[in-house]
């Protein structure tokens, strides 16, 4: 360690970042270079596989060896007492201290980052207590203050309390609180909004800037979505396949970003002012030198289409449907109706019944009360036979793709599979034959037909999801937050593919999602759920310009854009 004198807080350059697999060896990250200041917030963006999180990692020294191989030309950190710590040869004894001390980190999911056999105030008191000589009683005291000061609601009870029993939005608080337990110069915030809520997501932001305004540190934050840092960084690295193709400051980036990636991953999040008939993709201004040219829907065009749309018989009808749980009533007599080719918008927070309702209507779950109607049949009153028989027509692809197909299936042998169950086709190689066709459809490949689950990216996976669900013609589709675990260039593919769809095999669809841009887009009407009730019911884009309760305003003003964070 020496004295140092610039006033830089990381100074990162050529970074090389390799990994090896057998005889074949992947470059991860390709040669960057940036520099960090004090209380400065650095925004690294860019898609799945284009280095930002192993460039984070690496800065915690982090990569595993001897798979992983780390190389720089310079890689130093100022520590709080202006020592200079060359992270690339530092000893493990050395980064111990820096660890936790120094540079602390914040992960994109809290519930596998937190351990689940311990309370939530032991695994903060233990961070403070590794670093600092201090007794059980004073640190349990600044546990419960960093509770407090992270804006956690009963902070005695959130002490005792397990992972499990709190929220998405009360777990990533408690990260919070223990990344700055011990008052790091460096916060390194690796995707910490992505699994939550658009106003959980605004809240964790504010209470990021609101620590750094208080404690003077600097944050590395990384993230896919880049209208996410709009209000929040000063300055953006904008990465692509292990490169930076782009950086400077937000206003820069924001006003005339000038590489086609960066283009592109501001195209292609849904707008809030217009309905677009498709969303540009990465793969668009990647491909091309032209212009891309966006075709808006017109008005004109859109009341013609629902006019004759709401003339016609519902496919569904939903009539006081209840489902309570212990201490909670996840729904409560909700009512709605979904007519033939409509996307009906289901939206509202974690916690609002919107996945309950909808495991409800398929009858996953049975209701406690409340009919509802399919083709005006009414399926709460079917036998078990029947209603197995029924499932084909009514089909729902869920939020996480790899959690929802079986890892021993082949992609081909679960697209298969309902087909088998439902007795669809005459023989096997019938079968074949049609998954090979929807894999086709999905924008996939018949060679992906023997390749297994972890073998494909997240946006794959879910392309899989969609055929799997298409393999028994169905004609309700149900997308429960399908899109929100991919990145914002990924999603714009998987919605335009959903919309596609929807015309070729005449499908209705109920899109559930907590983000509002991407309903904006698919929604032709919208239900405005909280705590198990319907709050709202709108046109999609009346509701977007003049909603009728504060809570639907809320969610509104909560998506990300230059000033939502002022």
């Amino acid at each position: 360690m020496d004295e140092i004198k610039q006033g830089k807080l990381l100074e990162i350059k050529d970074l090389k970042i390799s990994f090896r697999q057998g005889k074949e060896t992947t470059s991860a990250v390709d040669g960057i270079s940036f520099d960090m200041f004090p209380s400065e917030t650095l925004a690294i963006v860019g898609e799945s596989g284009s280095g930002k999180s192993v460039t984070a990692l690496s800065v915690m020294k982090l990569i595993q060896v001897p798979a992983g191989k780390v190389e720089a030309e310079q890689m130093r950190f100022t520590t709080k007492s202006n020592k200079l710590i060359d992270l690339l040869n530092a000893t493990e004894t050395e980064m111990t201290g820096v660890r936790g001390k120094e540079i602390a980190m914040v992960f994109q999911e809290p519930m596998t980052s937190l351990n689940p056999v311990l309370t939530c105030g032991d695994q903060v008191y233990e961070a403070i207590r590794l670093h600092f000589k201090i007794s059980k009683t004073r640190a349990v005291m600044k546990t419960l203050e960093l509770f407090r000061e992270v804006r956690l609601p009963q902070p005695d009870r959130i002490f005792r309390a397990y992972p499990h029993e709190l929220s998405g939005g009360q777990k990533q608080r408690i990260m919070i609180a223990m990344a700055i337990s011990c008052n790091p110069s460096l916060l390194i915030a690796d995707e910490p909004t992505t699994a939550l809520d658009v106003t959980v997501q605004k809240q964790i932001l504010l209470l990021l800037k609101k620590i750094q305004k208080i404690r003077g540190m600097g944050i590395l934050f990384i993230t896919h979505d880049l209208a996410l840092v709009s209000g929040f960084a000063d300055k953006v690295i904008v990465m692509y396949k292990g490169k930076i193709v782009e950086q400077g400051s937000v206003s820069k980036i924001y006003t005339s970003p000038e590489h086609p990636y960066t283009q592109g991953l501001l195209a292609c999040r849904p707008p809030l002012n217009t309905r677009l008939k498709r969303l540009p993709t990465i793969i668009d201004f990647m491909t091309t030198d032209v212009k891309i040219q966006t075709e808006v829907v017109s008005p004109e065009d859109r009341e013609e289409r629902l006019t004759g749309l709401y003339k016609l018989e519902p496919v569904l009808k939903v009539k006081d449907l209840v489902k309570h749980f212990p201490g909670t009533r996840a729904v409560d007599k909700v009512s709605f109706d979904v007519f033939p080719g409509e996307t009906l918008g289901i939206v509202g927070e974690s916690g609002s019944g919107k996945t309950t309702l909808a495991r409800a209507v398929l009858e996953l779950i049975p209701p406690d009360s409340g009919r509802i109607f399919f083709r005006n049949e009414e399926i709460t009153q079917i036998s078990k036979e029947k209603l197995k028989s029924l499932r084909k027509h009514l089909q729902i692809i869920f939020q996480d793709p790899y959690s929802s197909l079986n890892p021993r299936l082949t992609a081909g042998s679960a697209i298969q599979e309902p087909m088998t169950v439902h007795r669809l086709h005459d023989n096997e190689k019938t079968r074949k034959k049609k998954v090979i066709d929807l894999l086709e459809k999905v924008g996939l490949q018949p060679e992906h037909f023997n390749r297994y689950p972890h073998e494909f990216s997240g946006g794959q996976r879910q392309r899989i999801c969609i055929a799997r669900a298409l393999a028994v013609e169905p004609r309700l589709l149900i997308c429960d937050e399908s899109v929100s675990a991919l990145d914002v260039s990924v999603q714009a593919q998987v919605l335009n593919l959903l919309n596609d769809l929807k015309k070729e095999f005449g499908l209705t669809y109920i899109f559930i999602s907590h983000d509002l841009s991407v309903m904006r887009y698919m929604a032709d009407r919208i239900i405005v759920m909280k705590n198990g009730r319907v709050i709202e019911t709108r046109d999609a884009d009346k509701l977007f310009t003049n909603p009728q309760s504060p809570y639907t305003s809320s969610l509104i003003e909560a998506i990300p854009h230059p000033e939502f964070l002022q």
